[in-house]
């Protein structure tokens, strides 16, 4: 991709990753600051907060911008699944959202566009298989 002098950078995060049985990330400012002693689960569940943040920004974006009052914050419960096929290693996604008080019909909407929004998802599209789904109650988290 292309930068143009006219993009304008709105926050670099900075991070330090260091591997085998003491490895450990942490950010330049210190807001992260993690032990991974082994590669996985971590890359999965880090890549799944990171892109499902970003997911929920997208998607409080896309409200405002079809002018949906969002009653509280959306939910999403991110699974990153690390497969590997005759091709080598590859990652798959699901996305169970919720967006407490609003329609159905309009939730899926919302999630649809905040898939065009959100950064995440636009350097993953094409490459990995992701699945959305729009839940009503709250998945229980195990």
């Amino acid at each position: 991709m292309e930068t143009i002098m006219s993009d304008k950078v709105l926050y670099s995060g900075k991070t330090r990753t260091t591997g085998r049985k003491d490895g450990a990330s942490k950010s330049a400012d210190g807001f992260l600051d993690i032990k991974l002693p082994e590669p996985h689960p971590a890359a999965e569940n880090l890549f799944g907060a990171a892109w499902s943040a970003c997911y929920i920004g997208a998607l409080e974006l896309s409200a405002q911008q079809k002018k949906v009052k969002l009653p509280e914050s959306p939910r999403v419960d991110a699974e990153i699944d690390l497969l590997r096929g005759d091709s080598g290693f590859f990652l798959r996604a699901r996305f169970n959202v919720q967006i407490p008080g609003i329609d159905r019909a309009t939730a899926e909407e919302l999630t649809e566009l905040a898939h065009q929004v959100c950064p995440y998802s636009k350097a993953v599209h094409g490459n990995i298989e992701v699945q959305t789904n729009v839940v009503e109650a709250e998945p229980v988290l195990v």
